[in-house]
């Protein structure tokens, strides 16, 4: 099946349909961001800041694929040797949102060991320059302190240039 876009009142231009779906697909998805990640970029709740970010990074949803946040968000009251309860509703929304927005291409597209976004290939990868003693450094603490090295990591953005280790 082909369509036909007219550019002006005397051309037109053949595309296949599947061409057209394409387009407005990519036109609908927005800017991406350096890492080729779209999802990485979606604006973090309310909701999702207040309660995770009390106790670390609000991950953006991308960095995980849904079963993992549905996992996760299945077992909040053993969340990685931590109480995080919160109330069913709560659950529900954010699961909601996690789940809609969960990665599904490079990043965030394969579940890792245990859900754990540092466990993760991508994560591995991004990492592995990163030497061991880095980790253990009483600023940083552990691969999960994102915050310690990327200094925009509260506001979702990971980007290397934003990177600073501390010394």
């Amino acid at each position: 099946m082909h369509a036909t876009v007219k550019a002006s009142t005397t051309m037109t231009f053949p595309f296949h349909a599947t061409g057209l779906v394409l387009l407005a697909l990519l036109a609908a998805a927005g800017p991406a961001r350096a890492d080729g990640d779209r999802r990485a970029a979606v604006p973090l709740p309310p909701k999702y800041r207040a309660e995770c970010a009390s106790c670390h990074v609000a991950y953006p949803p991308g960095m995980l694929p849904a079963a993992s946040w549905q996992r996760l968000m299945q077992d909040l009251p053993h969340h990685f040797g931590t109480d995080a309860s919160l109330d069913p509703a709560t659950v529900g929304e954010l699961s909601r949102w996690l789940v809609a927005n969960a990665g599904t291409s490079r990043r965030g597209g394969e579940a890792p060991p245990q859900d754990r976004i540092t466990q993760s290939a991508w994560f591995q990868r991004e990492h592995r320059e990163v030497a061991a003693a880095t980790w253990k450094l009483p600023a940083v603490k552990s691969p999960s302190n994102c915050a310690a090295c990327h200094t925009t990591a509260d506001q979702g953005d990971f980007n290397e240039r934003q990177v600073r280790i501390p010394r």
